[in-house]
């Protein structure tokens, strides 16, 4: 009888255990088709590209995620999550955990803290201000990418929600001897960021400071190591979401005589027709302070990108979009549609001075 009653104990206080614990599998997957044309051939004239593409809509990414009830309202948590090119099978940098590896604790009361790589801070909280939700096509675009990058050797601090309002901060270590801003070659050096940010039913505001340095530790590019300022907003009437926001960016330790200064602005508006189906809209414009150019650096110039686009929910995880853009450069611009480094190894700019049209269409599933 006693050891009956013992196993039907630990059997139930195993159950409380499970209960109390989780893990969850989770991620999307996105494919499509893509064209673009007007990309510099590097021999003075320029091509057309059809290709196969994935994560136009959204990156394609494969998680794992899970709590433990720690009791008095805390909770240990981690996060694996790892991007995924569909195309061809692999994973993003050739890291196993390209976007996020943290462990942590959350508390109801005090917010949470973690530790391990993430979403750099302005890409954890700009998408939530982009009419076009930094897809391939996006505010990413005339920033070449500045706004969606992932750091590492991260301790953060997310707060509570108090009546509306909540503030983040990041702080990214670079982990270098003799060299506290310096990071190790192909990382960021030290770089860290604060965002606070206030929820209505009606509207959201998000103003967030951060900072990106190279591996050198310096704020040697505007569009890749450099000092970010945003603030946006949402507005949401009836079907319409409307999203504006304008970020300045300065790399004071840019090259001599090179643009260190960017300033960048859009607007734009999403119309949900009908539960399945909703089509947005945006114009997004870039305008790079005085200074020359070279092969990693925007000399001045400006450029404004327009961007129409439309979702069709098939049911709760999977919909249909598609997305065309056209960017209009000034005499010295190279912007191109897509979020493309400048000194990109598979590059999709345009020659300077040239626009630029781009288009796609897919699938994506959510699980």
């Amino acid at each position: 009888m006693k050891t009956t009653l013992g196993a039907v104990v630990l059997l139930s206080a195993s159950s409380a255990v499970c209960a109390q614990s989780s893990v969850t599998m989770y991620g999307r997957v996105d494919g499509g088709i893509e064209y673009l044309n007007h990309i510099a051939n590097g021999s003075g004239g320029s091509s057309s590209r059809w290709s196969a593409e994935g994560g136009d809509w959204g990156t394609s990414m494969f998680g794992l995620k899970g709590t433990e009830d720690l009791g008095g309202g805390s909770a240990a948590i981690f996060n694996l999550e790892t991007a995924v090119q569909i195309m061809n099978g692999t994973t993003g940098g050739g890291r196993l955990w390209s976007r996020r590896a943290y462990v942590g604790l959350k508390n109801d009361t005090w917010g949470q803290l973690q530790a391990g790589r993430n979403l750099f801070i302005d890409s954890d909280g700009v998408w939530a201000y982009d009419p076009f939700v930094q897809q391939a096509v996006s505010s990413a675009s005339l920033v070449r990418g500045r706004n969606w990058q992932q750091t590492s050797n991260n301790v953060e601090y997310h707060s509570p929600v108090w009546k509306g309002l909540d503030v983040q901060g990041q702080y990214s270590f670079g982990n270098q001897p003799g060299n506290f801003n310096a990071g190790a070659e192909g990382e960021f050096g030290r770089s860290d960021g604060i965002m606070l940010s206030y929820h209505s039913p009606l509207f959201d505001l998000r103003g967030i400071y951060d900072e990106l340095r190279d591996s050198s530790g310096h704020f040697s590019n505007i569009f890749t190591a450099s000092r970010e300022y945003f603030v946006g907003g949402n507005l949401r009437v009836q079907m319409f979401k409307i999203q504006a926001a304008y970020t300045h960016y300065s790399a004071p330790d840019s090259p001599p005589g090179i643009s260190d200064t960017a300033d960048h602005y859009w607007l734009g508006a999403t119309y949900q027709a009908t539960p399945k189906w909703a089509v947005t809209a945006a114009g997004f414009y870039i305008h790079v302070g005085e200074g020359g150019g070279d092969a990693s650096h925007d000399p001045a110039s400006h450029a404004m990108l327009y961007v129409l686009g439309a979702t069709y929910n098939l049911s709760a995880r999977t919909f249909l979009y598609g997305t065309v853009a056209y960017v209009d450069n000034s005499k010295n611009g190279t912007f191109s549609v897509f979020a493309t480094p400048r000194d990109s190894s598979t590059p999709t700019s345009p020659m300077a001075g040239q626009s630029q049209t781009g288009a796609y269409v897919g699938m994506m599933h959510v699980f």
